[in-house]
């Protein structure tokens, strides 16, 4: 009997739900956006009950006039990671909406800890930063803040989940309380060395162990379902990651020195760095990149402000291109770039950098200098910050970059492929994967039931549009990138 996996991606905008066959090739898709609640400025809230209402609706119109057969079924949860929920394990509600990892709300409260000296410690432990983008601090504020309910947590009534937590109690009927090692790693309250919800960490941030999840590694059974009674007996829910981990899996990065690149608006870089862990550059963060067949794989983990949107700023401010497309045209008019450097700090330098006060500039032009050469100064500098933060993760942990896998919009600029290749001397492998995070939750699921037996025979499925090799010419690119380095010490200077 041929077996299909519903993959519900849990975004941080939408809910999608995805059918993917034994091959791991989507089927179909059904994505149902839910509301985004800014209750103040900086504040940002989901409502859980909406999220699993929309789960339910979207994995039932997938499904349509099918009269599903729960026995050629399966289900795996990739999802937005640091959101956090907590909620009444008796009445199966939420004490108050869902803190979304946007959320500003524990700014003040992680300020305090850093100024009390305890940075190193929770760095050491959770290869994290002390920073509200992680769950403690919302989870921390839901407490305080909500009347009666630190009483509650002290008495055992209530539950800590992100987002994949929600999900899977909800879906199992309040059997299943579990989370994975990845979307645990994002919480800033368990020890990635040890595995284990840690003590120090959760007393620091005032959280009873009580209302922890159990932890289990990606390619787990993690419950049953019949999904609010569609299926006619119970479907096993087998992979679960979170979406960036998802994305690396997807994108099939399973050994140490491969990583992925995500080209969109900004750039989502993770670079697998082998079964030990390695405290991550400064501003960069370690996580368990995933967990399957017995081994567990660290990465380090970096986002970059301005990449894609770099070229629209190009198009609807300065319209100097009428569409992205004519990007790529534009740069290969021209034989180099002519001096000219783009250092897109719209947002401030992000990493390796992190001067948040820099802004953007344009330098070396001419009276010389036209359109062309600004739009591929533009393009150049996407490579660039992408190499900036590759070069940074793997000389930190001493390995070499075997190949980048990368997936997104501008990867379809065949300039911008081959001058990123160039700058990392290394091959990029562009896919033809439209949503690597759920890919990379089939693939759990598949390990889950025990479909694959190792990582080779998963690798044999992926699917390549292209691969790009780096060009003879590592001289000069060396003295290119010598230039881009000086005009980025240039601004911050």
């Amino acid at each position: 009997m041929k077996h299909s996996v519903i993959a519900i991606d849990q975004s941080t905008s939408a809910t999608k739900i995805m059918l993917f066959g034994d091959k791991c090739e989507m089927i179909r898709r059904i994505n149902i956006p839910h509301r985004q609640i800014y209750l103040q400025p900086g504040w940002v809230e989901h409502d859980a009950e909406e999220i699993y209402r929309n789960t339910v609706k979207g994995i039932t119109e997938l499904l349509g006039k099918e009269n599903p057969n729960a026995a050629a079924y399966s289900l795996a949860i990739t999802n937005q990671r640091e959101t956090v929920v907590i909620w009444n394990k008796s009445t199966g509600k939420p004490i108050y909406n869902a803190v979304v990892w946007q959320c500003m709300r524990g700014q003040q409260f992680c300020n305090r800890l850093k100024e009390l000296g305890y940075d190193q410690m929770v760095q050491e432990k959770t290869g994290l930063l002390i920073d509200p983008y992680f769950s403690a601090s919302g989870a921390k504020w839901i407490l305080d803040n909500v009347e009666g309910a630190r009483e509650a947590s002290e008495k055992g009534e209530l539950l800590f989940g992100t987002i994949d937590s929600w999900l899977i109690w909800k879906l199992t009927g309040g059997k299943s309380h579990v989370t994975d090692y990845t979307n645990a790693s994002r919480t800033l309250l368990m020890n990635i060395h040890s595995l284990k919800w840690d003590e120090d960490l959760l007393d620091l941030f005032t959280i009873p162990q009580n209302m922890m999840p159990k932890l289990l590694p990606c390619d787990s059974i993690f419950g049953e379902t019949t999904v609010d009674g569609l299926f006619d007996a119970p479907i096993s829910i087998a992979g679960v990651l979170g979406d960036s981990h998802g994305a690396l899996a997807g994108q099939m990065c399973f050994e140490e020195g491969l990583g992925k690149a995500t080209y969109g608006t900004g750039s989502s870089v993770m670079v697998n760095i082998g079964e030990k862990f390695a405290s991550a550059p400064s501003g960069l963060v370690t996580s368990i990149g995933f967990s399957a067949l017995g081994k567990l794989f660290y990465a380090f983990e970096g986002n970059i402000h301005c990449t894609g949107a770099t070229i629209k700023w190009l198009q609807e401010k300065l319209q100097l291109i009428n569409s992205p497309n004519e990007a790529e045209k534009l740069a290969t008019n021209i034989e180099s770039n002519g001096g000219v450097y783009f250092v897109p700090a719209f947002a401030g330098l992000g990493a390796p950098w992190w001067q948040s006060d820099c802004k953007a500039i344009i330098c070396g032009m001419t009276l010389g200098t036209g359109r062309e050469h600004i739009v591929r100064a533009a393009l150049e500098s996407i490579a660039y910050q992408v190499t900036d933060l590759i070069n940074t993760m793997t000389q930190q942990a001493s390995i070499g970059l075997k190949e980048i896998r990368v997936d997104g919009g501008p990867t379809r600029n065949k300039f911008l492929m081959q001058f990123q290749a160039n700058c990392l001397r290394v091959p990029v492998n562009c896919s033809d994967i439209e949503e690597a995070s759920a890919l990379g939750a089939v693939i759990m699921n598949g390990m889950a039931r025990k479909v694959w037996k190792d990582f080779a025979e998963v690798e044999s499925l992926r699917k390549s549009r292209c691969r790009i090799m780096p060009e003879n010419n590592a001289m000069q690119m060396k003295e290119l990138y010598e230039g881009w380095q000086k005009a980025v010490k240039q601004l911050i200077n």
